[in-house]
């Protein structure tokens, strides 16, 4: 019953997740899942790990799992954090890094979750609007603030900023944190984690739901020096000491190992992507340059609403994002198996 939540909890608007429908026999390109199954080691090592030892809690610390992180990286055990998925890591990070003075700065189109965060935690916030390609400029994001967010590639335009381009955003903000969120950097773009040991206000946080297969397993990293870690650490353990299960840990460890599974899937990722926006561009379709698992698209003569119930009736699920007037004429479609992305064309001719 309502009359016992708290004024905040009558003030959130919850972030909105993509539909998981019950029904199996769909083609479901809404919710940007890796088409492919996540790597045989990493499914081995979780079978590995599920036995009697699941009566003891699993290691706080999550070492061997930081330590796989670090390795892959280039970086130190104390410069990598983990926690339940990338929201989770983020949640954290906007307690223990942007709650400042003066207001956090995020773009105006980008991943829902950063209002969300802003309000749940009571941080001041100004959304910056995007350029009118979609893109986003930097300078905007330059001076005086409580700290600067970015998903990058940015979501749901799929647009990426260079590592240059990071690191002059990073350098004109040298008293404030700057968090890249690069869930999709696997598909296209250039980590800014390289930047790390030269700039102690960068955090950079990822994910193995996009590139790894592992969206079910729910683990979320963020890398920086050891101060903004720490400050990490301190939310999390304040929370819950034991974020990650003792299967998370071993097929997420395994995952990171297997480097050639993930650069052979990641990489027909790609081809899959740049077919698919060369063949619905053949269809009318227009797009932004996408760096990710998914192309942001939309019809010279048709509209999003009309294509994507169309869609749902021919058994094709993509997400038409209604709450922005910016892109609500535009469709975010998931990049799906060969026959998925065959079954979605198909379905498309029909309804064009």
């Amino acid at each position: 019953m309502s009359r016992f939540w708290s004024d905040l909890a009558h003030s959130l608007k919850p972030y909105v997740p993509g539909e998981q429908p019950k029904i199996t026999n769909l083609v479901k390109l809404n919710t940007n899942e890796n088409p492919f199954p996540p790597s045989p080691k990493a499914v081995a090592a979780m079978q590995a790990a599920t036995g009697d030892d699941l009566r003891l809690y699993p290691d706080p610390t999550c070492s061997n799992l930081r330590q796989a992180l670090a390795d892959y990286n280039g970086l130190s055990i104390d410069q990598v954090f983990v926690g339940n998925g990338s929201d989770e890591v983020l949640a954290h990070a906007f307690q223990a890094l942007l709650k400042q003075d003066d207001k956090l700065l995020f773009p105006d189109t980008t991943y829902g979750f950063y209002p969300v965060y802003g309000d749940l935690f009571g941080i001041d916030y100004r959304q910056v609007a995007l350029k009118d390609d979609l893109s986003i400029d930097v300078a905007d994001y330059l001076g005086n603030n409580g700290g600067v967010i970015l998903a990058n590639p940015n979501a749901p335009t799929g647009l990426l900023l260079s590592l240059d381009e990071i690191r002059r955003l990073v350098e004109g903000n040298p008293d404030r944190v700057v968090i890249i969120d690069e869930a999709y950097i696997d598909f296209g773009g250039q980590s800014a984690v390289a930047l790390i040991p030269q700039y102690d206000n960068l955090l950079v946080i990822q994910t193995t739901s996009k590139s790894r297969s592992l969206a079910g397993l729910r683990v979320g990293m963020a890398f920086g020096q050891a101060h903004l870690i720490d400050g990490l650490e301190r939310v999390k353990n304040s929370f819950n000491p034991y974020p990650l299960s003792r299967e998370a840990l071993a097929g997420a460890a395994a995952a990171v190992a297997d480097v050639e599974y993930f650069d052979m899937t990641r990489q027909a990722i790609i081809e899959l992507r740049e077919w698919l926006a060369t063949e619905l561009a053949n269809m009318g379709f227009t797009m932004t340059d996408s760096k990710t698992n998914f192309v942001f698209v939309e019809h010279q003569a048709m509209g999003a609403a009309d294509i994507a119930a169309g869609l749902r009736q021919q058994g094709v699920i993509v997400r038409h994002l209604t709450s922005n007037t910016r892109t609500q004429n535009r469709l975010r479609i998931s990049i799906g198996t060969q026959a998925e992305c065959q079954a979605l064309l198909t379905a498309l001719n029909t309804i064009l």
